[in-house]
């Protein structure tokens, strides 16, 4: 009896995101949602916050330190 397997040409919740995706550029603005969604926080107005003054200290670099 066959197993069925997913479809490989779909989105799977097992994949890696690509490095590629993950890094940001040289010359992008980063915004404070970036930053916060990169940190695995949810959106909240006390995380925007705390976001907005990780950038004002420490530019788009503060990206940079959390991903990979």
């Amino acid at each position: 009896m066959p197993t069925s397997q997913p479809d490989a040409s779909g989105p799977s919740e097992d994949r890696a995101t690509p490095d590629d995706l993950l890094h940001t550029r040289t010359g992008t603005e980063v915004s404070p949602e970036d930053l916060v969604l990169a940190s695995g926080k949810d959106i909240t107005p006390t995380n925007l916050e705390w976001a907005r003054r990780k950038l004002a200290a420490e530019g788009p670099a503060a990206l940079e330190k959390l991903l990979p």
